[in-house]
């Protein structure tokens, strides 16, 4: 697998602060799970936070401290039985979904198009989503009422910036218009976050976002 998309750099950098909306940061540990260049990336990133950490000034408190320290806190610890991915699906996914991407269930949301929606925590923001597209299909063309982050797991698809595989990640901010168009023989699922609502152009799909909330 060679990855050649990746997250835009300052995306990589909130998620090393900590700071990425909870359907975003989904997105991106699935890629970083996936991807040794960004992981290599990140560490350094996280290298040079905690070099900034300790530079700052301690501050006394009284009472006791609410939040636990996580820098020596390591995977691993045997708390619980981890599940294990068949591959098809990044393991920060795997509690959410399972351990395969044909065991997903899917929503039906328009010719070729599926859906299976990914719950989030009461204070998460935005929506985080499976996308199924059938080989050759295309996604109406749309706009984007905020940012857009898509990781591709199975398949491919193409739009006016590229082709994008598996492990590939679009980075769209809310200016960019495109029709992605699923690969021809293979189709394509996609992890999809995003911040608001898709624009569409075409009157058929703004009726059909009213009923599935796309």
């Amino acid at each position: 697998m060679t990855i050649t998309h990746h997250p835009a750099p300052e995306s990589l950098m909130s998620c090393s602060a900590g700071s990425m909306p909870e359907a975003f940061a989904a997105v991106m540990a699935s890629h970083i799970a996936m991807c040794p260049t960004c992981r290599g990336d990140l560490a350094v990133m996280e290298q040079i936070g905690t070099v900034l950490f300790d530079e700052i000034a301690s501050t006394p408190v009284s009472g006791p401290i609410a939040v636990d320290t996580r820098r020596n806190v390591g995977p691993g610890r045997g708390d619980e039985k981890q599940l294990r991915s068949d591959g098809s699906i990044p393991q920060p996914l795997v509690k959410a979904l399972g351990n395969s991407l044909d065991q997903v269930s899917w929503t039906h949301i328009g010719p070729g198009i599926w859906q299976h929606r990914i719950a989030l925590s009461r204070r998460g923001r935005g929506s985080l989503r499976l996308i199924k597209v059938d080989p050759g299909r295309s996604l109406p063309e749309h706009g984007h009422s905020g940012s857009e982050l898509t990781l591709v797991l199975r398949g491919a698809f193409r739009d006016e910036s590229g082709s994008y595989n598996v492990g590939d990640v679009a980075d769209i901010g809310q200016d960019v218009e495109h029709a992605p168009i699923a690969d021809a023989d293979q189709g394509c699922i996609c992890l999809v976050a995003t911040e608001g609502q898709m624009r569409f152009k075409g009157r058929i799909a703004r009726l059909m976002q009213r009923f599935v909330g796309f």
